[in-house]
This record gives structure tokens, sequence and C-alpha cells, in this order.
């Protein structure tokens, strides 16, 4: 029987039964050494590790608190096979580093995770590897694909400024010169989106955010569905020695539980907030998929499920001091860069991630904020008065030099 996503997440991973019985939570099972039966039992499972198969030889590999939630994310995404590496970064780096050799080449959108940029200027150029960044709704990806083109990588919606990308119609574009897709997930965390359905080959997931919930762990993850690709992306992830602790599974296991609850309340919560900001006086563009009057809502409503806590919108004729002042002024909501956990965090856009973005035209303030659990109507009077302090301080006659 075919169950509802948010089903299969309550039960991914269960344990088994053992002798009639068994727990609800999967137990969290620390060790660094395995200790085999047989000289004969070790050297089998040594030999199906080499093949490929799930089975540690070495903690490192993993215990069973990895393996469920290994199961569990695959279950979000569609996939069939799951890396978990230590951090959202980790899992992007895998990626790159499996997937491209020296003298490849690969397509990025140019509004992906800003570390990405310091991957390639750190490490990839000196890998002899080469990243072209272009605009996915304004270039054309067809007349951009080298012979040595390899890897297309993508990320719907952005983090900044939310733009939701074609991914069928890339794709298909990219397969069609046999380069593989792959694009980051962190944004709709594989409940809001399936892109393994929509023809990409590799998701990525940063489980510190949504996924935990709770910002409490740095975790991050790469799901695939095809063998051979994962194939690939193994024996990269094996050398690099790729692991995470068995309480930071558990810890990301225990999100995944009630996931599907937490982003229907952000979503509830940050449209709220999205539209008592389109009609403040004080405020100028709102940049949430979900308004009626986002560029990407149309291609939202057709891919997506729903939407997340994320809201960023900007102050026309402010300058950096009244945005920062804007913040400063809010009380629910904490200075923090990071976002997808319980708490409502707010933040200033710096300039130079925003003019890496094609889809950025403008020159005013951004602030981007992470709409929390808390009540809306809580988070919108908080908001209403940072900015009327704002407006009466931009108000205010500057006192002569």
């Amino acid at each position: 029987m075919s169950h509802h996503r948010d089903t299969q997440l309550i039960h991914a991973g269960t344990p088994p039964f053992t002798d009639g019985h068994g727990p609800v939570n999967v137990p969290v099972v620390r060790t660094s050494t395995v200790r085999f039966e047989s000289t004969a039992a070790y050297d089998d499972i040594r030999a199906r590790h080499a093949r490929g198969e799930r089975v540690s030889s070495y903690g490192r590999q993993g215990m069973d608190t990895h393996r469920a939630l290994e199961d569990a994310l695959a279950a979000l995404e569609g996939g069939s096979r799951t890396f978990l590496a230590p951090s959202g970064l980790a899992a992007i780096s895998l990626v790159f580093v499996a997937l491209l050799s020296p003298g490849d080449h690969a397509l990025v959108a140019d509004s992906v995770y800003a570390p990405v940029r310091r991957l390639d200027q750190s490490l990839l150029r000196r890998l002899g590897i080469e990243l072209t960044y272009f605009s996915p709704s304004r270039d054309d990806l067809e007349t951009l694909i080298r012979p040595n083109t390899r890897l297309l990588y993508l990320e719907s919606p952005s983090s900044l400024l939310y733009e939701v990308l074609d991914l069928p119609r890339l794709s298909q574009i990219a397969h069609r010169h046999g380069v593989t897709v792959a694009t980051d997930n962190t944004w709709a965390s594989g409940h809001l989106l399936q892109p393994l359905a929509l023809g990409v080959d590799v998701s990525v997931l940063a489980s510190t955010k949504y996924v935990s919930g709770h910002s409490d762990l740095m975790q991050g993850a790469v799901v695939v569905k095809d063998e051979a690709l994962a194939r690939r992306i193994a024996e990269t992830y094996d050398s690099f020695g790729l692991a995470i602790s068995a309480d930071d599974a558990y810890l990301a296991l225990r999100g995944i539980r009630t996931l599907a609850v937490r982003l229907a309340q952000h979503q509830r919560n940050a449209l709220a907030v999205a539209q008592f900001l389109e009609g403040h006086e004080a405020v100028g563009r709102v940049f949430h998929p979900a308004l009626p009057s986002d560029p990407g809502h149309a291609l939202w409503r057709r891919d997506f499920s729903g939407a997340n806590g994320l809201v960023s919108f900007t102050l026309p004729g402010a300058d950096a001091a009244a945005a920062n002042a804007l913040v400063d002024a809010l009380a629910l909501f904490g200075l923090g860069a990071s976002w997808g956990g319980y708490e409502s965090l707010a933040q200033v856009a710096a300039r130079e991630r925003l003019a890496e973005h094609s889809y950025w035209r403008g020159s005013e303030p951004v602030i981007r904020l992470h709409v929390g659990l808390e009540a809306a109507a809580d988070l919108i009077a908080d908001l209403e008065q940072g900015l009327a302090a704002t407006q009466r301080q931009a108000a205010r006659p500057r006192a002569a030099a």
C-alpha cells in the first residue's frame, strides 16, 4: 500500500520487532569500533561494503541510528540512497568533488547559497574545475553548455530572494547534453518539493534547517535515486571520511517526525507576515513565493506543496543604518544568519551577496525574516512597532555637523 508522505515520515526507519517487541524510537548506537564473530564474518562484511552495500565494518560508516535516518531522508526525497554529512556545505562539497574532475566545467545558478562561490575560489579552481554562474530565468542554458560541462547546479527557491526555477525544463535541457543535474532543496526540505521526481539527479539538504527544526545540530545530506550515480558519490564519500555522530542522527530523525506539522505552521505564520508587510507604507517589495504578487508564484503553485517561514522585504528610501535600526528594534525576532528552527530571526542581507543575484535589480536594503512558530499576531505587532520606530528615526531632523 502506498501511503501519504506525512505517514511515511512517521514510520520511516522505525526499528523492527525483536522477540515480539521493539522500541518506538530508534536507539542511539554510539561506537567507533565494530566487532566480528569471526574472520570469515569480517571478510564478508568488508566485501559487501566494497560492493556498495550499506553495511559497516567501522563506526565511520554508520550504525543503526544512521541507517534509520538515511532511510527516512530517502523516503522524504523519493530517493534510493542517502549520504549523511556534518553540514550542508559539506554535502554540497561532496557533490562537486564526486561528480567533477580536473578539466570539467559546471554551470551554477547565480542565486545559489553564497558559500558555493567560496568553495569554487578556495578549492575547485585549484583542482582545475571551472564554474560559470548564470541566470536560469534569463540566460539560454542551451548555449552555455560546453563539451566539457558535466554538472548543472541549482537552488530553488534561492536563500535570500526565493527565486523559483523551472526544474523540469532545466533538467530536460541538461540531460539532452548528458549533464548531471543537482539542486539545493533546503528551502523545501524534501517535504514541499521532490526534485528527483521532476528530473533532477541529486538533491542536497542542509538538515541543519527544517529537518532538525530545533537549531541544535549541524548536518547535511545528499539523496539520489540512480544506483550508478550513488556508487560514484559513495567512492568520494568514503575517501573524504565524512561522518556524523549517532546523537546528531537521532536529533535529525526526531525532527523528521514533526516536519510536516511544523512546516504547515511556519507557512501560516509567514504568509500572514508577508501579507502585513505588503500593506505597510514603509515596505517596498516583499519576497515570498506563496504571495500571488511574487514572480515565481505560478511555478511555485505548479511544483510545490507549500511554503516555509522565509520572507524578505525591501525598505525603499532607507539606508543601511535604518535597516540595522529596524532589526535592532525587534523584540521577538532574534538576529541570526540561519533559519529553519522554531524561533523567528531577522537579518539585513549583505549588499555583496545581493549583487551576486541577477534576480536582484534594486539598491535599497533587504531584510530577511525567518518567521518562527510564535503567534503570528505577536510577530506582526513586533514588526509594526519596529517599522514605526524606524520611520520616526528617519523623520527626525539630523543635527547640524
